[in-house]
């Protein structure tokens, strides 16, 4: 089932505020969304409702780091005036319809997730026995579908939260999307399309409904998505009409998927500040460099004249990221021949990433130094946010019979 015409072109994201960004970050999401945000109706949030899921003992964290996130997006390129940047607890209405979703959501269908127990594995010095920490998955959800999202970039180990936001908004739709006069409102829907697209639909649903013909269920979606002389409620209620359900009140979204951050932390492990192993987008270059010269290398590599193993040094894997071909291939064969040592290896990639860090610490303190317009920026843009969730949650009330 394809979202919706108003949702088609609509991505959603959103980090938690835990402390200052790194490469990680940057590599792994923050250049993805500056890409998007050209391409797509973008809103990004910052999460602070989840960031309680995991740090409700130390709440602190996330008011220290809320404004802090939104710099570091600002500064990494991402543009208010392209996206729309807001702060999930500014939008009252992700709770409600968490709520409203929770009336509804199988329980087996949160505990089968499978971040819940890889996460409790992992953090097993936290208190995670709450429901706050398993129904996250359920507002992760309504975090989606507050905005009729078409999108949603992640990561393929991500890829299950998804699945549960489909379900969840195709079981909404089962129990609440037939309207009492939804044939009335179709026909009328149809009708606006004038008589020569009208006939076209028509035909086009009767061969995939009588014949399961999939070619004419994409080609009538995509004659309604040319459609300008109906509302986006007389869309939504044709594509449900097409494959037979009632109207399509949440739409489902797709995962987006984003290439993996080749990013590695200073340990060879993945970039994480639970792993203590990251550069921050603010480092200074003094602690760039402390960073760079301080990490491991080939353990067989004791000696300057000993020849190294790329392949086994954490250093060579920042290379493959920062350098340019021509620059691998002499590191390569210097480190093989021992003709050069590692603080000559790593000398290039403490360059390199200064100079990518530089223009983002640049604009990272014009925004520090303009906290009103850092605020204005999130104002506005969470306002424009709750209007599109208010605009959701009037159709889901008047769906469940809330609307007194």
């Amino acid at each position: 089932m394809n979202s919706p015409v108003s949702a088609n072109s609509r991505v959603l994201s959103g980090m938690r505020p835990t402390g200052r960004l790194h490469l990680g970050h940057y590599h792994g999401v923050l250049k993805n969304w500056v890409e998007m945000q050209h391409e797509y109706d973008c809103f990004f949030f910052v999460a602070d409702w989840h960031a309680l899921t995991t740090h409700y003992e130390d709440s602190g964290i996330i008011s220290r780091s809320v404004w802090e996130l939104v710099v570091d997006w600002l500064a990494a390129g991402v543009n208010p005036n392209a996206a729309t940047l807001f702060i999930q607890s500014r939008v009252p209405e992700h709770a409600e319809l968490h709520l409203l979703l929770s009336m509804i959501a199988p329980l087996s269908w949160l505990e089968r997730v499978p971040s819940f127990k890889d996460q409790q594995e992992k953090l097993q010095g936290r208190d995670l026995s709450t429901y706050g920490f398993l129904g996250y998955p359920l507002l992760q959800s309504a975090d989606i579908l507050a905005y009729r999202a078409g999108w949603v970039p992640v990561g393929e180990d991500q890829v299950a939260h998804i699945e549960l936001t489909r379900e969840i908004a195709r079981r909404f739709n089962f129990l609440y999307g037939r309207e009492p006069d939804f044939e009335e409102k179709v026909e009328v829907a149809i009708k606006k399309m004038g008589k020569k697209n009208a006939s076209l639909f028509n035909n086009l649903c009767n061969k995939y409904q009588e014949k399961g013909d999939k070619e004419s269920l994409e080609v009538a979606r995509e004659l309604l998505m040319g459609q300008q002389n109906i509302t986006i409620a007389d869309q939504e209620r044709l594509f449900g009409y097409i494959e037979g359900s009632g109207k399509m009140i949440l739409p489902e979204p797709q995962p987006l998927l984003t290439s993996a951050s080749r990013m590695p932390g200073l340990d060879g492990q993945k970039m994480s500040k639970s792993y203590n192993n990251t550069i921050s987008l603010r480092a200074s270059e003094d602690e760039v460099e402390h960073k760079i010269r301080t990490m491991p290398t080939d353990p067989a590599r004791i000696r300057r004249t000993d020849p190294g193993d790329p392949a086994k040094c954490p250093v060579w894997q920042w290379h493959l990221i920062y350098s340019a071909d021509k620059l691998q291939k002499q590191i390569l064969k210097g480190c093989c021949s021992a003709t050069i040592g590692c603080i000559d290896c790593k000398v290039h990639v403490v360059r390199a990433i200064n100079e990518e860090l530089s223009p983002i610490q640049e604009r990272a303190r014009l925004y520090e130094e303009s906290p009103e317009l850092v605020r204005n920026i999130i104002n506005e843009g969470s306002e424009r946010a709750r209007d599109e969730a208010r605009k959701t949650m009037d159709e889901v009330n008047y769906a469940m019979g809330l609307n007194y």
